[in-house]
């Protein structure tokens, strides 16, 4: 289930060593290894090495009947394989100052990991041998569904999950690899799921077919492919991502209100399914255009919402989930239970005139030095590097892309950016969703 902040959370404070590029296209070596796209860059970074992978085993591939059987399998990879316990594999990790980490999403398992360049080989076959040989002992899972079922409970006294766990459902069709199961449904299913229903979700979905690995860092691309190739030598299954379901959005209702008693604040989140995916040719000028509307300090909400007006702890506009399917467009903000109405009202105050007028070409000029600044940024790291390849890659775009991306933001012009506001978002037909002490109570919730 996504939101968990523990448990499979990426848990890595990855090296920030510096990268420098010039082109990344043609300095990457990309080679398909028994199945496995693998991508091994080297930088500047001196002895470091970073690892990102991505394997098509996320929460879409629950059966209907069992919404936590993928994040179950997942975070028993690092509970012992069949050749040595969890303790054998932290301390070798640890003597060597490695880590490795697995996180399962909407769409797929993400790994993570870092190491000395000496270590790779060592780091490359724990990993191999985590994904392929999972102990799945009895004594770890039911200690794993306790600890799951224990952080969903948490997370039902959030206002920001609750809001957002909600919203999912009502713009996102059944089946939708982003439409949440409800946090009930997600814990009757992790009591009643069993290791063989683990382990045959494994066998199902677990192989290199699909599977993507970013190598970033002091390494060197012809032995980095000796190491994956060893170490996954007669893998064999997994499958490719599955299409997302183009089905009538939910009838939910455009507003909801989820009472939460002695909350000291409301979480809003207004929004709607965009039907965009990152590599759809809209989906870059409606990026840009909503950072004009709710990007930090500089956006128009945090200046009216919240400075202005003094309405909002905090408010800002995304896209977001839209990296292997279709994804939404939300604004999510934080208001005190007076300031409620006032500050719901300045919100859909500003999001009309941005809708109504789009944005300015100043505002687009500014926004371009932003994105692309920032995006150089990003990349000067091996832990950015590597991200990026890997999400620009799961997004279905070429290698050229990183190095294209500057410019493609800078050709943007103003009509391109307006026009995809219109032609991807409606306020009127926007959900709205409340969490927190609203009203007099659930009697009065919506």
């Amino acid at each position: 289930m996504r939101h968990l902040p523990v448990l499979l959370a990426c848990a890595l404070g990855l090296l920030a060593a510096p990268v420098a590029r010039a082109a990344i296209a043609t300095d990457a070596v990309r080679q398909d290894i028994g199945g496995i796209d693998l991508v091994v860059l080297h930088t500047g970074a001196r002895d470091v090495v970073t690892i990102v992978g991505s394997l098509p085993a996320g929460d879409d591939r629950s059966p209907a009947a069992n919404a936590a059987l993928a994040t179950l399998t997942g975070a028993m990879l690092d509970k012992g394989t069949t050749r040595q316990d969890k303790f054998a594999i932290a301390q070798r990790l640890g003597d060597v100052g490695a880590s490795l980490s697995f996180s399962v999403g909407a769409s797929a398992l993400q790994v993570s990991g870092k190491c000395l360049r000496k270590d790779l080989p060592l780091t490359i076959s724990l990993l191999a041998e985590q994904l392929r040989l999972p102990a799945f002992s009895e004594e770890e899972f039911t200690k794993i569904k306790k600890q799951l079922a224990g952080a969903i409970r948490q997370q039902l006294e959030d206002t920001d999950f609750r809001a957002a766990d909600a919203f999912s459902r009502a713009i996102y069709p059944a089946g939708h690899p982003n439409r949440q199961p409800s946090p009930q449904e997600f814990l009757a299913a992790i009591e009643k799921t069993t290791t063989a229903e683990v382990r045959q979700f494994h066998s199902q979905y677990y192989g290199p077919t699909g599977m993507r690995l970013v190598i970033v860092g002091d390494v060197d691309a012809g032995e980095a492919q000796t190491d994956v190739r060893n170490s996954f030598a007669g893998w064999t299954g997994g499958s490719t991502p599955p299409a997302a379901p183009r089905g009538p959005m939910p009838d939910a209702g455009r507003e909801q209100t989820i009472f939460m008693p002695d909350k000291t604040n409301v979480s809003v989140v207004m929004g709607q399914a965009t039907q965009l995916k990152y590599s759809d040719a809209d989906a870059l000028p409606l990026r840009l255009a909503t950072r004009v509307l709710g990007s930090g300090f500089t956006g128009r909400l945090m200046a009216n919402v919240r400075d202005k007006e003094g309405l909002t702890y905090g408010i800002g506009a995304f896209l977001d989930n839209d990296t292997f399917v279709d994804g939404d467009w939300r604004i999510s903000g934080n208001f005190a239970p007076n300031l409620l109405d006032q500050g719901i009202a300045s919100t859909r105050r500003q999001l009309a005139a941005w809708y109504d007028r789009g944005i300015t070409a100043a505002e687009l000029e500014r926004t371009k030095t932003r994105v692309t600044g920032s995006y150089k940024v990003g990349l000067a790291t091996t832990r950015g590097m590597a991200g990026t390849i890997l999400t620009m890659l799961n997004a279905g775009m070429p290698l050229s892309f990183l190095d294209e991306y500057p410019r493609r933001v800078s050709a943007l012009t103003l009509d391109e950016v307006n026009g995809a506001i219109k032609r991807h978002l409606d306020p009127n037909k926007m959900v709205l969703v409340r969490a927190g002490t609203v009203g007099t109570g659930p009697a009065g919730a919506k």
